[in-house]
């Protein structure tokens, strides 16, 4: 075994080792960890500040695009939303044993659902630093244990944030082994994380790129909660008010363009065309943003460059966006379930019939009437933040936050029942 290899089997020997304390530890213990450690983030703003410079200039230097410099970047203000994050998690209610239901049978036995800790999460993600303070939060929140791996592009920014969750586990008397964070840039510890780490590692969760997803989801040997990339789509309905339709259009894509819930295709139907595109287009140009439109749209829009066959179904991450006129909702429908990835997708109308539609119609994690598609975040739900949004069927969908980090076990309670 290397030298990589062996440290990182340790990584889950201690990973396992110190699962038990946390989850048998209180709710007020690890709300008392979890307040030290924004506490922690605030007191250390300026070294994250530096050591995040530092991931700035070497990304730059390798020519990294200025819409991922923009998910890497961290500002004071970044890192206060960054330590009220973990502020909001410690308050969040706590979902360690709680009963999710309960029921009497004939023969006297009581039993009860109770939500339970997964045990060691290994967290896989990319770019962005704020994700360390995020998911070691969350996890403490739901009872877990977590091993952490960013990318390198962020690996200075995520060792000093790292610094600030330690101190916060230390203050609490919590192992400081709860939290741990992979420190080598090699691409060797990823594979090392998807073999479990000998059976330490319970669930991976790769928040990144198609590519880091794919390949989590090919090699891993461990089960996977799926984060892919958020190819979503605002529909507007022949129904939409143009005024609603602008605003939430421009907000769906230039509120943050290189988040996930950004909108990334603009499909218009057909009837309303004439009446919505123009003034949508003409407030999103304004705004910086670069359409790129089929035939249709580009009658209606001349300032639209042509869009190609690989910009459908394509995640920009930037201030560009895809448009298409269709021939109603269930061609929209049709667009959304051939290049959408499953993340989030909303419809802009005033027919409650069509919204109704249009909402069963579209199976994707998180589906919209009448608003932003930038709402997809743990935050905005209530959830007290998140480590991602899902688009996997089993387990977890949607928002991934504490609740969602639990299992649960059955407790059965008799008064000396045997089975016949």
């Amino acid at each position: 075994m290397s030298d990589l290899g062996a440290r990182m089997m340790a990584m889950g020997a201690r990973a396992r080792a110190a699962a038990d304390a946390v989850r048998i530890a209180s709710a007020e213990v690890r709300s008392a960890a979890l307040s030290a450690m924004a506490t922690a983030i605030r007191d250390r703003a300026d070294a994250i500040l530096a050591a995040n410079g530092c991931d700035i200039d070497r990304s730059r230097t390798n020519g990294m695009a200025e819409a991922q410099i923009d998910r890497l970047a961290l500002t004071p203000g970044r890192i206060e939303a960054m330590a009220a994050a973990v502020d909001e998690v410690a308050a969040f209610p706590d979902p360690v044993g709680v009963e999710t239901a309960r029921w009497t049978r004939p023969n006297g036995l009581d039993f009860a659902r109770v939500r339970t800790p997964i045990g060691v999460l290994a967290i896989i993600y990319e770019s962005r630093p704020n994700v360390t303070a995020d998911a070691a939060a969350l996890c403490l929140r739901s009872g877990n244990v977590a091993i952490l791996r960013c990318g390198s592009d962020c690996l200075d920014s995520s060792l000093a944030i790292h610094e600030a969750v330690v101190e916060g586990l230390r203050a609490a008397g919590l192992p400081e082994d709860a939290v741990q964070l992979v420190d080598t840039p090699d691409r060797a510890a990823v594979g090392a994380l998807l073999t479990g780490l000998g059976g330490a590692i319970d669930l991976l969760i790769p928040r990144g790129g198609k590519s880091l997803v794919a390949r989590v989801q090919a090699e891993a040997r461990v089960p996977v909660l799926g984060h892919l990339e958020g190819i979503n789509h605002t529909y507007l309905h022949g129904s939409a008010e143009v005024g609603m339709a602008r605003d939430v259009v421009v907000n769906a894509k230039m509120r943050r363009t290189s988040v996930c819930g950004s909108t990334e295709t603009l499909l218009v139907d057909r009837a309303a065309a004439g009446r919505l595109l123009p003034e949508v287009a003409e407030a999103l140009i304004a705004a910086g943003c670069e359409l790129r439109g089929d035939d249709e749209a580009r009658a209606l829009v001349p300032a639209m460059t042509a869009a190609s066959d690989d910009d459908w179904g394509r995640e920009f991450l930037a201030p560009i966006l895809a448009v298409r006129v269709v021939d109603g909702l269930e061609a929209a429908a049709a667009h959304i379930r051939r290049y959408g990835s499953g993340h989030t997708d909303a419809i802009v109308a005033e027919d409650e019939a069509a919204a109704a539609e249009f909402l069963n119609r579209v199976d994707s994690a998180i589906v919209l009437w009448n608003a932003s598609t930038q709402f997809a975040d743990g935050g905005e739900f209530g959830f007290g933040g998140e480590i991602g949004i899902s688009t996997s069927r089993l387990h977890a969908r949607g928002p991934v936050g504490a609740e969602q980090l639990t299992s649960y076990k059955y407790v059965v309670q008799g008064t000396g029942q045997t089975r016949p």
